[in-house]
This record gives C-alpha cells, sequence and structure tokens, in this order.
C-alpha cells in the first residue's frame, strides 16, 4: 500500500507523530512525504527517513500531481499555511483517494472550510473537540460518516511511576508556547493567589525578554516564584523536576492534540487546565487532572493540590494510566490502517478542492476566518502583525505583492 502525505512541512507536532507512527506501521505500508516547502527543521525528518519512508521537497505543484498519480492514497496533512492551499487550489490532481489529517481542531478560528470535509474520502480530526463544530451541522450526512478521529499525541513510554513528594513544596511546571497568543495570561495571576512562601513554578519554552509574557511576569507581586528555563530538547527531562502541570490555554487557540499536556500526563504530573475544548477532551475532571472555569478556580486547585500528597498520588497514578491506555502511536496506526484498507476498495476520483477554498490568495485565507456565506470583516491589523502560523501577515510573506491580500488590509 503506497500512502502519499502532502503536508507544507514535517516540523513540530506534525513530524513528532509522523516519526512515532512510522515506527509502527507494517511493512507493507509504503510512505513517502513531499514537502511543500524546505524544512527549517530535519529532526523528525531524518527520524522520518531512518524509519525507512521517503521524504522528498517538492521542485513545483507538477511533481506533487505525478507523485499523486503514482499512490494509492494521497493524505493531505491539513493546517491553515498558505502553501497547502495553493496547492489544494492550484495542482492539477489525477483522481485519488483522498485522506485529510486535519492538525487544526477548527472549534475557533482557523477555522475548517465545509467543502474540503465534503470533498474528502474520508476526513480525519486529531481530537474529539473538532465533533463540536457547528460546521459539521453543514454537512450531508454522506460527509459527516465519513469523519473520524485520530490522535496525535503520544506519552512518553515506559515510564515509571513516581514516588509522591512529601518532605518539600510540590514543583509547578509549565512546558509549551510562551506566548499570549496560546498561553493565558492570567497564568501569572493564578501563581500569585497562591499562599505560601516556597511557590515554585518553572516555565519551558522560548520567550522574547522584552515581549508582554516577561513584562507580565515583571509585574507580578511574587516574580522571584517564576523561573523562565527557555527551551528544551529533552522535555522528559524538564519535566522531571515537577510534581504539578499548570497548563492554562486561551479560550480561541489553536492547539489541538496538546502534545506537551499528554506528554507531562504520562510522566504522571497532575494536570490543571482551563475549561477548553481541547483539553476537555484530554483530562478527566477530577480523575486524571483537573479543569478549571476560570483563573481564580485554577489558583484554588492548585492550593489545594499543593497541600494534599494523597490526592496528588491518586491523581497521578490515573493520568499515568489513561495515557498509557488511550495515546499510543500503536492505537493511532490501527486507527489508521483501518481508514486507509477502508478506502482502498473505492475508485479513485477527481476532487474540487478549489470550489471549497476559492482561486486566490485571499479566498484562501478567508476560507479560514468565516464560513461560506459569512461577510468577511477586517478587524483592522496593524502591518506589523507577525507572520505566523496561518495569520494574513504570513500568506502575504508567502504571496508577496498578492492584490487580492492587499485588498484585504483596507
Amino acid at each position: 500500500m503506497k500512502v502519499l502525505h502532502v503536508t507544507p512541512h514535517l516540523g513540530g507536532g506534525v513530524g513528532k507523530a509522523h516519526a512515532a507512527i512510522r515506527g509502527a506501521l507494517p511493512a507493507e505500508v509504503d510512505q513517502t512525504f513531499v514537502l511543500l516547502e524546505e524544512p527549517r527543521d530535519r529532526r523528525y525528518v531524518d527520524l522520518i527517513e531512518n524509519g525507512g519512508a521517503r521524504v522528498i521537497v517538492a521542485d513545483g505543484l507538477d511533481q506533487v500531481a505525478h507523485l499523486a498519480g503514482r499512490a494509492d492514497i494521497v493524505q493531505f496533512e491539513f493546517w491553515n499555511h498558505p502553501r497547502l492551499f495553493e496547492c489544494l487550489a492550484s495542482c492539477q490532481f489525477p483522481a485519488i483517494r483522498s485522506v485529510f489529517w486535519s492538525h487544526i481542531s477548527g472549534v475557533s478560528k482557523p477555522l475548517i472550510p465545509p467543502g474540503l470535509m465534503e470533498e474528502a474520502m474520508r476526513f480525519v480530526f486529531t481530537t474529539r473537540a473538532s465533533l463540536d463544530m457547528a460546521s459539521l451541522a453543514l454537512l450531508s450526512e454522506a460527509a459527516q460518516s465519513r469523519i473520524a478521529v485520530i490522535n496525535s499525541g503520544f506519552g512518553f513510554p515506559g515510564t515509571e511511576r513516581r514516588v509522591p513528594v512529601r518532605d518539600r513544596k510540590p514543583a509547578i511546571a509549565y512546558l509549551g508556547t510562551v506566548d499570549f497568543v496560546k498561553m493565558h495570561p492570567g497564568f501569572f495571576d493564578a501563581i500569585d493567589r497562591l499562599s505560601g512562601d516556597d511557590v515554585r513554578v518553572s516555565v519551558w519554552g522560548a520567550i522574547d525578554s522584552s515581549g508582554p509574557v516577561a513584562e507580565r511576569a515583571r509585574a507580578m507581586r511574587h516574580p522571584e516564584r517564576v523561573e523562565f528555563r527557555g527551551e528544551t530538547a529533552e522535555p522528559a527531562a524538564a519535566l522531571s523536576e515537577a510534581d504539578i502541570f499548570f497548563y492554562p490555554l486561551q479560550p480561541d487557540h489553536y492547539g489541538t492534540a496538546e502534545n506537551a499536556l499528554i506528554e507531562a500526563m504520562s510522566l504522571g504530573l497532575v494536570p490543571v487546565v482551563l475549561n477548553n475544548a481541547a483539553e476537555r477532551a484530554i483530562v478527566r475532571d477530577g480523575k486524571t487532572g483537573f479543569v478549571a472555569h476560570s483563573i481564580e478556580e485554577s489558583a484554588s486547585l492548585l492550593q489545594m493540590l499543593l497541600s494534599s500528597p494523597d490526592m496528588r498520588e491518586r491523581v497521578s497514578r490515573n493520568s499515568m494510566d489513561q495515557i498509557a491506555e488511550t495515546r499510543t502511536p500503536d492505537q493511532s496506526m490501527r486507527d489508521f490502517m483501518i481508514v486507509w484498507l477502508g478506502i482502498l476498495s473505492k475508485s479513485p476520483r477527481h476532487c474540487d478542492f478549489r470550489a471549497a477554498i476559492g482561486d486566490s490568495p485571499a479566498d484562501w485565507f478567508v476560507a479560514t476566518q468565516c464560513l461560506p456565506g459569512a461577510k468577511w470583516k477586517s478587524p483592522g491589523w496593524k502591518s506589523a502583525q507577525q507572520p505566523s502560523k496561518g495569520t494574513l501577515a504570513h500568506f502575504e510573506s508567502v504571496f508577496a505583492g498578492d492584490v487580492s491580500l492587499a485588498r484585504l488590509r483596507r
């Protein structure tokens, strides 16, 4: 079975997931990954190649179409990346058996265009939270029946149960995006609310020392409680010093698999998260962690955990068991084999992705911001917006000078 994966790149969670699943796939699955841009980080590219798959950087959309014609299945690694939308709209694909694996939830912006879900033979989410998308109601019954959920976040294998800490105050950790685009700014308010003189919080992740996060930390009543530790290539080692994983995210964050949360739980850290869809799909409130409805409640939960070793031990054990049972590469491999084998019996067909997302870069961007029929309203972005993760500035940086995008700024 020849599977072609079309993806902008293999960085971050996408590459990490495929590197893990590649090691679990049976030998008869012949994988090729075609990248739509040069890889900036080859860490997961190398792991995937070492696992026996081919990785090709496309020299144009004609090559992508040629590779698709030789594959039994074409799987699009989907998120709101400008190059992927360009490929979907402009590549002259032959008849294919198409699968989409969505690495955005679609619950909030960026949205998943309903037309893509209609066109795909199978559309696969990475989180059950996506099943609550309002746009699913716009789909035909046939399209709804073709939807599946396959996890892309995995815990650390073979971790030993941790001995509960009783001779010192437990430590708190955060690991992930240290930017208010995802991290909740109330993080520091919650830490300030805790009582005691020996509260220790490690924040792992790249930080702009002159940016809003660092500024907010400096404004704390107890800034000495928080230590910014920077990026780490060894998250298991970084988290080994902590007992509680405090992971409050913005309500409209773009995450799905939440690798950091799953990895922390697999190590036995007790998670405290906010009541967002992606986190609720992972943490079982009161059993494998705690889901707070506000920053104030999260502070109360942290205070309770700091003083309750028996509670921490029970929830830690449950958390490790849940991840070991449900979040493994083997499980996702089996789920994909079911999806792939299920469509092998179907005839390839031509897909009109352009009709689903539009003709121009502006159409592609707007397709991630509002549903079909809704009127686009510019929120008045400043031209200095950072070109990251599917923002208008990202589209502008890829399609420099595009007239359709310039109109969106007006």
